[in-house]
Order: structure tokens, then C-alpha cells, then sequence
């Protein structure tokens, strides 16, 4: 297993920045981990698929986000970051680190909310 802890969320304006991050308690995307991925949470909505990254540093991201967020990952720092740019409304949720492998592990999540 790994521990995933959140930060970066806060209250921001609709075209505004921020920067997410996932610290992880030990070394990412080793033999036990093949993908990081960020989620998101959005007040009575199921949680859904945000961008994702593979150990080889392959991205995929939701339609929703392509072009405004960008996943990437410091193995070094055992961190994996999402800076998401040209916020709108709807990008209001939780934001879910995630790590697959032999185990799924998931962070505590951290609030973004962005005002119109």
C-alpha cells in the first residue's frame, strides 16, 4: 500500500489557476503501481476520471479538461502534480489522488471551488 496526501485546493476565480499535488509515502510508479490518476467529486455526481499518468510518463485526460489541465509526476520527490488553468465553474469537486497497481490506494481528497 501507499499513502497519498493532497494539497494545492482552494477557492479560486472561473479562469483562474491552481496547482494540485500528490505526495506519496514511498517511491511512485514502482513494481506495485502502474498508474497515477487524479479524480474528482462534484456535490451528488459519481466520481469521475480526471487525467491519469503511466510510469512512462503516458497521459490521458477526460474530454472536460483536455487542453486546460496537465498531469505530470516527479519520481524523484515521489509526487504527482495537476495544474489545471482556464478553471470554470463546473470544475468544482474534490480532487482524488488515485494509485493503481496490485493495490488501489486513494488520498483524502482536497476541495477546489471556483466562483463565477
Amino acid at each position: 500500500q501507499v499513502h497519498l496526501v493532497e494539497s494545492g485546493g482552494g477557492l479560486v476565480q472561473a479562469g483562474g489557476s491552481l496547482r494540485l499535488s500528490c505526495a506519496a509515502s514511498r517511491s511512485i510508479f514502482s513494481f506495485s503501481i502502474n498508474v497515477m490518476g487524479w479524480y474528482r467529486q462534484a456535490p451528488g455526481k459519481q466520481r469521475e476520471l480526471v487525467a491519469t499518468i503511466t510510469s512512462g510518463g503516458s497521459t490521458n485526460y477526460a474530454d472536460s479538461v483536455k487542453g486546460r489541465f496537465t498531469v505530470s509526476k516527479d519520481n524523484a520527490k515521489n509526487t504527482v502534480y495537476l495544474q489545471m488553468n482556464s478553471l470554470k465553474p463546473e470544475d468544482t469537486a474534490v480532487y482524488y489522488c488515485n494509485a493503481e497497481g496490485t493495490f488501489t490506494s486513494w488520498g483524502q481528497g482536497t476541495q477546489v471551488t471556483v466562483s463565477s
